[in-house]
């Protein structure tokens, strides 16, 4: 199964088809109306091993969260995932029940369900799609974020009895979230204290301390009545942002980890899920998710977003972007555990419509992100390489495109100006690759390696960006923003000369 899921993945990057519907689609294959013939209908175990997988697959989008990219967006995911989820909730539990017919409970629940955007979902797409800092850090941070008040929703929906006033979920919501968030945070940085004063005697503990620790904020969180899920975001958060030893090995450990819980996941629900009891209920699942893509989402985007002031290109991105995928069917296990009457039809429901919108919504988001032109693929992107100078130096080697339209095309290296520390060590043209000298000039579709200290790691991004912006000007005329401001070259500087006291000195430019 593992080996047929690793090449599905292959598939699926060539195809352009998310990969959890390839592991979906091997659950369902080996499943009791599949060639397998396998009889699952453990919708507990399920859901277990959902929220297991759930844990590392945000503790690996955790460590892999830049905290200068997300700290902007910290206001902006939090209201998204508050008064946004609200928002959602309402119109399309509307939706379900005032267009399909089901009961307030079930729609309620659906309505719950589907509110949540998928971590996995989103940090695997996201990050082949060259979009803003600001889009990709508020999306992240809402999927890392949201999980929490949903659960809240899910399980005060689903038990049996009357439902909990409004201002009871609301002020169960607030507190979980802030005791989740403490937890989160200081299991994060003793963790980071403790590796970074601790030597362990083999490198590969590391990864392992990190995960451990990560797991321990989620179990802290959750038996202190609080949200385990926010906690091992924040801890995680916390732990990729240390600089911490072997902090590429750590990522890659973890990320194997999380690639392993996905393909789990998506396999028991593709098998918990019978094809044959779906036929029913496809177009009501049709019907509500279009009201969540095309109206619900907007909204929630729209009225979370209005303070903020975003343009509107980022709010349309932002409002498809919102992607499903195993965490709802996870919580739509939750009535079934408890029993809720027309559990069944939630299940099939939330789990045709994941299908069907992730389907529509993955392959379609590059196209409009460059529709929209918030694509940029000139972004520097970090290398996660395992080596011991490099570790020594705290370096970062850093990938960079010279996509068509960039400015950067026509620049000598030794025009780029980098910051000292920073150098252009490799280029790769026509699949072709060399050293490059300081009179190299760069062209279009070239792909330049980047070493650069952790000093000036940022800057020499900036420095890149501005002139992928403005070209070799870029600083001098305006362009590429103030913060892009780089020195002259030396021969062009002109010495500081003290004059006398009382006079002034005028020179030509």
């Amino acid at each position: 199964m593992l080996l047929i899921a690793v090449a599905a993945v292959r598939i699926s990057s060539r195809s352009g088809l998310p990969s959890l519907l390839l592991y979906l689609g091997i659950g369902v294959a080996i499943g009791q109306d599949g060639i397998g013939n396998v009889a699952f209908d453990n919708a507990e175990l399920t859901q277990v091993i959902g929220y297991a997988a759930l844990v590392v697959i945000l503790a690996e989008g955790g460590l892999g969260t830049k905290w200068k990219e997300i700290k902007p967006a910290l206001p902006m995911a939090v209201v998204l995932s508050t008064v946004g989820v609200a928002v959602s909730v309402g119109i399309t539990a509307a939706a379900a029940h005032y267009l399909v017919g089901l009961e307030w409970r079930q729609a309620l629940i659906i309505g719950a369900v589907v509110s949540s955007t998928d971590a996995a979902a989103v940090f695997s797409v996201l990050r082949k799609v060259p979009l803003p800092t600001r889009v990709t850090g508020v999306l992240e941070a809402e999927s890392g974020f949201n999980d929490a008040p949903v659960v809240i929703l899910v399980v005060a929906f689903s038990t049996v009895g009357p439902v909990d006033s409004w201002y009871v979920l609301v002020g169960t919501i607030v507190l979980e979230l802030a005791i989740g968030a403490a937890i989160g945070l200081t299991v994060g940085f003793l963790g980071s204290f403790g590796l970074r004063h601790v030597a362990l005697p083999a490198s590969g503990l590391y990864p392992i301390a990190v995960m451990a620790i990560a797991v321990v904020a989620y179990a802290a969180g959750a038996m202190a009545h609080g949200s385990g899920f926010l906690a091992v975001y924040l801890a995680s958060m916390v732990l990729g942002n240390a600089k911490l030893p072997h902090a590429p090995a750590n990522r890659g450990f973890a990320e194997g980890l999380g690639w392993i819980a996905q393909i789990g996941m998506f396999v028991l629900l593709g098998l918990l899920v019978t094809p044959s009891k779906l036929v029913g209920d496809f177009w009501p699942a049709v019907v509500i998710g279009l009201v969540l893509t095309m109206v619900a989402r907007p909204m929630e985007v729209l009225v979370s977003l209005m303070p903020f002031r975003i343009p509107w290109q980022e709010q349309a991105l932002m409002s498809w972007a919102g992607l499903r995928g195993a965490v709802p069917i996870i919580l739509a296990t939750i009535p079934m555990v408890s029993g809720i009457e027309g559990s069944q039809r939630v299940f099939n429901i939330v789990f045709i419509l994941v299908v069907v919108y992730t389907l529509v919504q993955g392959p379609t988001l590059p196209w409009l992100a460059k529709a929209l032109k918030l694509g940029d693929s000139s972004e520097a992107a970090d290398l996660g390489v395992e080596s011991a100078p490099l570790e020594r130096l705290r370096g970062h080697l850093l990938s960079v495109a010279v996509p068509a339209g960039s400015k950067m095309h026509g620049v000598e290296v030794g025009e780029l100006r980098l910051p000292p520390g920073a150098a252009v060590t490799l280029v790769v043209r026509d699949d072709k690759s060399f050293v490059p000298g300081p009179a190299t000039v760069l062209r279009r579709g070239d792909e330049l390696l980047v070493v650069a200290t952790d000093p000036v790691r940022d800057a020499t991004e900036r420095r890149l960006r501005a002139v992928g912006q403005g070209g070799k000007l870029a600083g001098w005329l305006g362009t590429g923003g103030a913060t892009a401001v780089a020195a002259p070259p030396r021969h062009l500087r002109r010495p500081h000369k003290p004059t006398k006291k009382g006079t002034r000195k005028r020179t030509s430019g």
